[in-house]
């Protein structure tokens, strides 16, 4: 596919056939994913891959509030057989951005105006979505609760300075399931604004 097909194409998707997907699909994804941007090519990130059914039932447990995971959309998620957690690392661009060739004497965050380090791991999980598009499956990008984050780290022996900027599901769609929002998408005009807001 050439590259404006698969970003008209990709959608998130919440239902998934119970089918392995090849490995060198999610190799590639991976690939791809750390060729993202990133500021002072500081690279913070790193990626937490889960394809063997136990360990994607484990990040279930460890990600779905209690009480939770019972509805349709979690039935449909958890049927995808690769679960891809990014992680963002704060630290590594504190350190990079205090070495002698960016200048700053110190690792103080309050200078940077946006934490790039969950920026750069949000960019590496896009490509992940548009690599496994282009691949013909499916992939959904969702958020992990804040209440969840220790667990999911405790589960799988993550250090504490890593951040879940979200999780990737990766699969076959399921037949059937929409390819479409129930949301309009925003016009150029609604949300592009030509010399001042």
């Amino acid at each position: 596919m050439q590259l404006g097909e698969v970003i008209r194409r990709r959608r998130m998707v919440r239902r998934y056939r119970d089918e392995p997907v090849d490995p060198r699909v999610v190799e590639r994804a991976l690939d791809r994913a750390t060729r993202a941007p990133s500021a002072g090519f500081t690279q913070g990130w790193a990626f937490l891959v889960l394809d063997a059914p136990g360990d994607v039932a484990r990040f279930w447990a460890a990600a779905t509030p209690p009480g939770r995971g019972t509805d349709s959309w979690s039935q449909g998620m958890r049927r995808a057989p690769v679960v891809v957690v990014p992680f963002s690392h704060r630290r590594a661009y504190l350190d990079r951005y205090a070495a002698p060739d960016k200048g700053w004497d110190h690792r103080d965050d309050s200078r940077w105006p946006v934490p790039y380090w969950h920026v750069d791991a949000g960019m590496a999980a896009l490509l992940i979505l548009l690599s496994v598009c282009d691949d013909g499956l499916g992939a959904c990008f969702f958020g992990v609760p804040g209440e969840r984050v220790d667990p999911l780290r405790s589960a799988f022996g993550v250090p504490h300075d890593f951040e879940p900027v979200g999780a990737v599901t990766i699969g076959h769609p399921a037949d059937g399931a929409p390819t479409r929002s129930r949301r309009r998408r925003r016009r150029l005009d609604e949300v592009v604004h030509r010399g001042r807001w």
